[in-house]
């Protein structure tokens, strides 16, 4: 293999930092709006899909945490942890002052990318989640809707603004109102944004199914405008789980459930029918579970269609739209790898997972070029970069260094 084509990472994060919605937010908003204070922290414990149960303790060790309405979040080292060793990546408070800057301020992450072999990236969400669900959740909905929109002119001002297209910008949107969701798409798509944050399971937020028809505005103003659809792990709020005592290894070895499932419902939607021209993006989901998946819902629709309630829904192989309209991706999956043509060289895309315990960071070149070994120069110049430039509508090997 020639050297590693230059990687487009279709899934970082964000640590917003303390001044986002204090800066950006109307300023009837900002005093309601979130704000950062330190306390001293007494006890953390994850309960599950990024809820936790805290306590604290003005003794205790600093963190800086996220005020909004009556949600206190506080920083996680587990989810800044580039930088510190891995023994050291562990769920308890952590400052801005204790973080790699790059995780938090933009021209720190270029470099931090640069020093990674990663010429673009893709940011989600922290303290917002990773569809923007803190905001659906506000009690007040015009401070939800500022605050959406307040950090979506972030994201693409402020975060993306001066990067020469190395942090490709990705928006949330109004959950609670598909019409909202599909005018903040539009507005954002006026000004080159081509990708939104979704929830992989809505109705795990108490929201319409994809199957409802309610979401047909938003889906639908997607469709027009290019914008992909991109669903983290986690983005419903839960994570598979088996028992409420199982250690949280459990859930991340089984992180890429939802994701599975996800594709299931919107393969047998009937929504890639009737929206041809969407694209679906599953993010940290890896990609080995996607040629069962696929071989089983062909054979669901081959053999149960009649009384399965989607002969007429879905006129063709659910697989069919799978290789027309969406996209995974992975950064630690031979399996994947081994069966890339199942899961389709064109549908494929890398990440880096900066700056979370997962991250490849600073090694994604090594690590990527040991997974790579023994594919095609053509498969390996898809996979870190070629699939994403097409999926994002990216203008980088065009010769230019932003969006198209």
């Amino acid at each position: 293999m020639a050297e590693l084509p230059k990687i487009i990472s279709v899934d970082d994060h964000v640590v917003e930092p303390a001044h986002v919605w204090q800066d950006w937010l109307p300023e009837r908003y900002r005093d309601r709006g979130p704000r950062v204070e330190r306390r001293g922290i007494g006890s953390m414990r994850h309960t599950g899909g990024g809820q936790y149960s805290q306590t604290f303790d003005p003794d205790g060790p600093a963190a800086d945490c996220w005020l909004f309405e009556d949600l206190v979040y506080i920083h996680k080292r587990h989810v800044a942890a580039v930088g510190f060793d891995r023994d050291d990546m562990s769920m308890s408070p952590i400052t801005y002052d204790e973080m790699r800057p790059g995780c938090y301020e933009p021209k720190a992450r270029v470099e931090d990318m640069e020093m990674n072999w990663v010429e673009a990236s893709v940011c989600f969400p922290t303290f917002p989640r990773f569809c923007g669900q803190t905001f659906t959740e506000a009690k007040d909905r015009d401070l939800g809707l500022a605050c959406v929109r307040a950090y979506n002119d972030w994201m693409v001002e402020e975060w993306c603004g001066d990067s020469r297209g190395a942090l490709v910008p990705l928006i949330i949107v109004p959950l609670w109102d598909a019409e909202l969701a599909a005018a903040e798409v539009r507005r954002n798509a006026e000004r080159g944004v081509r990708a939104t944050c979704f929830s992989e399971i809505p109705p795990h937020l108490g929201l319409p199914s994809i199957h409802s028809g309610d979401w047909d505005p938003f889906i639908g103003a997607c469709a027009d405008t290019g914008t992909v659809i991109c669903m983290h792990i986690g983005s419903s709020s839960r994570m598979p789980a088996t028992s409420a005592d199982a250690p949280p290894a459990v859930a991340a070895t089984l992180s890429f459930g939802n994701a599975m499932a996800s594709m299931s419902d919107w393969l047998f939607s009937g929504k890639l029918v009737q929206f041809p021209e969407v694209k679906l993006a599953y993010s940290e989901g890896q990609i080995g579970w996607i040629p069962y998946i696929l071989e089983r819902a062909d054979t669901v629709w081959e053999e149960h269609r009649a009384w399965g309630g989607v002969r007429e829904l879905v006129p063709e192989p659910p697989s069919t739209y799978y290789y027309r309209q969406i996209y995974g991706c992975f950064f630690r999956d031979r399996h994947g790898v081994a069966s890339i043509a199942e899961c389709g060289v064109d549908n494929i895309t890398f990440e880096t997972d900066y700056p979370h315990t997962d991250s490849t960071w600073p090694d994604t070149k090594a690590v990527a070029t040991e997974l790579m070994a023994g594919v095609d120069d053509d498969v390996v110049y898809k996979l870190m970069r070629g699939n994403a430039i097409r999926m994002l509508g990216l203008d980088l090997d065009g010769g230019g260094t932003g969006l198209t």
